[in-house]
């Protein structure tokens, strides 16, 4: 399957979720990317993997862009960190996409209504522990917004042009459990995006290539 003639966020203005679809996958995967891509040497042998979603929702505008939430600094993980938004799966979701919605509603106030799926990328594992199914999304540019102030401190988009741009990914180092570890990161002004948010966010560039 060959990249298409026309940019991507014309693509996606034009034509919504239906013409990212045949780049995602259609359904869940059971193992693929995470932080361990960039640091191999680090990779646990086995370990149990608390199960999430997260939804990387696209919003249909004229120049589309990705929405993201940057997380309460009072939180117990990832204090103060820009995120997708999503959390743990509850027993109660049928499935990973219900997961993605729901905390999507709960943290945005975002309706499932407004969200189009068009399929899913390689489940992520962390370091700390979570297999995560990324979900993709094309959202309604007519949506509305309700943060929960005890989960969100800030919802905010970045264009989509450019994190598609390979000239705006960095990939950066710091000390971790007593380690270097390498990760992706993006800077968009005042917004720094880095660790699981920024790796999917690559995985999701190399679908579009495909």
């Amino acid at each position: 399957m060959g990249a298409p003639d026309a940019p991507w966020p014309a693509r996606i203005a034009a034509e919504g979720a239906d013409v990212l679809a045949p780049y995602l996958l259609d359904r869940p995967s059971a193992g693929g990317r995470g932080d361990f891509d960039l640091n191999p040497a680090a990779r646990p042998a086995e370990r149990s993997l608390m199960p999430a979603a997260v939804l990387m929702p696209i919003v249909r505008r004229a120049e589309p862009s990705v929405l993201f939430t940057r997380r309460t600094a009072h939180l117990a993980r990832h204090a103060g960190q820009v995120s997708f938004p999503g959390g743990r799966a509850s027993p109660s979701d049928e499935n990973e996409v219900a997961t993605a919605l729901r905390e999507t509603h709960e943290e945005t106030g975002i309706a499932p209504s407004h969200v189009q799926v068009a399929g899913f990328l390689d489940s992520y594992e962390t370091g700390t522990g979570f297999t995560i199914t990324p979900v993709v999304g094309v959202l309604d540019a007519d949506f509305v917004l309700n943060p929960n102030p005890g989960e969100v401190d800030e919802v905010f988009e970045v264009p989509l042009a450019f994190l598609l741009d390979l000239s705006n990914r960095e990939t950066k180092s710091a000390q971790w459990a007593g380690s270097t570890r390498r990760f992706y990161s993006y800077t968009y002004g005042r917004h720094y995006i880095w660790g699981a948010t920024a790796g999917i966010l690559a995985a999701f560039v190399e679908r579009l290539a495909l």
